[in-house]
C-alpha cells in the first residue's frame, strides 16, 4: 500500500529475498488459520491483506533481527498486531466521520487520484490500471480507499488537538523531574588543521608550514580558511570544524592542550608520531546542567506532542469500546 500505516516509517529494500518472503507468508498464513485477520464492523480483514501491508516491512524486521529465528518471529508479530490494529481502527474512524456528518466532496477524492497516476504512474493510465489489477482493486474500489485514507488523516488530526498552552509551571516540574537528562560534560567547540609527514619528506619543512600557520593567525587570518588551505584531515573542506567535542572525545595529548584554551583561543602547534595540529577554539562550555530558558521551548513542543499522543489514544479507545471489533489469531 502506497501510504505507511506505521506512524515511523522504515526502508523498503527490494532486494529481500524471494524464499524469505514466502516463509513469511506462511508464518502469516499459520498464525490466523481460518484465513482472516479480523473484523472490524462490516469489513473483514484476510491473512492477504495483513501480508500485503506487512512487506514493505520485512527488511527492516529482518535487520532488527539479527539473523536470530526466536526474535525475527517476535518482531515480525509484533508488526502483525500494529498492523491489524491500525486497520480496524482506521474503519471505526471512518465509521465516527459519517456519523459526525462529516463528508469529503467527490471532486477532492478525484483530484488526489489524479494526482496519484501523475506522481506515481507517470502520468500513465495504463500502469495505473495494470497495479489496481494486480492488487485486484477496481478503480472505483482504489477511490474508496483514498476517500477514507483523507477522512482518516483528518479525523487522526482533529483528535490529536489539544490545549496547545502549557503552563510555565507544568514546563519547570518537568525541567526539575528529569534534570539528570540535562547535564552536560564539559566540553569545547573545536576546529582542527592536521599537517602530516608525507614520506621522505623533510620534518623541518612540516615545521615551517605550522609555524607560517601560527604567524597568520597572529595576524588575523581565519582559522577556518587555513584549515581549507592546509589541513591534511577529514574535515578540512568544513574549515576544519570538529564540533562539540568532550574530554574523552580526544586522544590525551590533544585533549590536555585543547582544554587549556579559552573561546577564540588557538594552540601552539601540538607535535605528535609525524603529524602537527594546530587548534582553535570556537566556544567552550562549562559541565553542569543546560539551563531552563535554553531547554524550554523544546520541552514545551514535548509536552504539547504528549498531550495530543494521549488525546488520540483517548478517542481510539472510546471508539473501540463503542464498535465491533474481532481480531483472530
Amino acid at each position: 500500500m502506497r501510504r505507511a500505516l506505521f506512524y515511523t516509517s522504515l526502508a523498503f529494500t527490494a532486494s529481500f529475498a524471494s524464499a524469505q518472503v514466502e516463509d513469511v507468508n506462511n508464518m502469516v498464513g499459520a498464525r490466523f488459520a481460518n484465513g482472516i485477520a479480523a473484523i472490524a464492523e462490516d469489513k473483514i480483514f484476510t491473512v492477504v491483506d495483513v501480508r500485503r501491508e506487512i512487506q514493505p516491512y520485512l527488511p527492516q524486521i529482518q535487520a532488527d533481527s539479527k539473523g536470530d529465528p526466536v526474535t525475527f518471529h517476535k518482531l515480525l508479530q509484533e508488526a502483525e498486531d500494529q498492523i491489524i490494529q491500525t486497520l480496524t481502527d482506521n474503519v471505526l474512524i471512518v465509521k465516527q466521520f459519517y456519523e459526525d456528518k462529516g463528508m469529503i466532496p467527490p471532486s477532492m477524492v478525484a483530484n488526489r487520484v489524479e494526482e496519484d497516476i501523475i506522481t506515481q504512474f507517470d502520468n500513465d493510465r495504463s500502469k495505473f490500471l495494470n497495479y489496481l489489477k494486480s492488487i485486484g482493486k477496481t478503480p472505483d474500489e482504489y477511490q474508496n480507499q483514498i476517500r477514507d485514507e483523507m477522512i482518516v488523516g483528518y479525523m487522526r488530526q482533529q483528535m490529536r488537538k489539544s490545549e496547545s498552552f502549557v503552563s510555565p509551571v507544568k514546563i519547570e516540574e518537568f525541567y526539575d523531574e528529569n534534570k539528570e537528562e540535562f547535564y552536560q560534560d564539559e566540553a569545547i567547540k573545536l576546529s582542527l588543521i592536521r599537517l602530516a609527514q608525507i614520506t621522505n619528506e623533510d620534518a623541518d619543512l612540516l615545521d615551517q608550514t605550522a609555524n607560517e600557520i601560527v604567524r597568520k593567525l597572529e595576524e588575523g587570518y581565519d582559522f577556518a580558511e587555513l584549515a581549507k588551505q592546509h589541513s591534511q584531515d577529514s574535515r578540512a573542506s568544513k574549515g576544519g570544524d570538529w564540533g562539540w567535542k568532550g574530554r574523552n572525545d580526544l586522544i590525551p595529548e590533544l585533549s590536555e592542550k585543547a582544554f587549556t584554551l579559552k573561546a577564540g583561543q588557538y594552540s601552539e602547534p601540538v607535535k605528535m608520531k609525524g603529524n602537527i595540529f594546530i587548534m582553535f577554539a570556537q566556544d567552550r562550555r562549562d559541565a553542569g546542567y543546560i539551563p531552563l530558558a535554553e531547554l524550554r521551548d523544546q520541552i514545551e513542543d514535548m509536552l504539547v506532542s504528549e498531550m495530543a499522543r494521549e488525546a488520540q489514544e483517548k478517542s481510539l479507545t472510546r471508539l473501540r469500546r463503542d464498535g465491533f471489533v474481532r481480531r483472530f489469531n
